[in-house]
């Protein structure tokens, strides 16, 4: 990010921690982890750049986790059970959210 990224960051930060669906911008600076107001939500957006080549470069130079066999392994948290005091790194905080099916009653 090359230009109002401390804006940009926190809304990317704040995407998956709602308590619901949001349906809005303002709704989404609503959210606890997007510590600015209004504005910066907006001028963030009019504003602010990202330099996807950059970006494309640094996701790539990533290397992909292996077994010893060589196959790919990859890992991802699917508790159904809340877990307020996981680990979680000290400048985030866990945001627990219920996921719900279209199929759901």
């Amino acid at each position: 990010m090359t230009a109002r990224s401390d804006a940009l960051f926190e809304l990317t930060d704040a995407l998956p921690c709602a308590d619901g669906p949001v349906k809005t911008l303002v709704g989404r600076a609503l959210a606890a982890e997007y510590r600015r107001g209004h504005g910066a939500l907006y001028a963030g957006l009019n504003q602010g750049r990202l330099d996807v080549d950059r970006l494309r470069r640094a996701l790539v130079a990533v290397p992909l986790p292996k077994a010893a066999d060589g196959r790919l392994v990859l890992a991802v948290d699917v508790s159904p059970w809340p877990r307020p005091d996981a680990a979680t790194a000290p400048d985030r905080c866990f945001c627990h959210t219920y996921g719900t099916a279209a199929t759901s009653t």
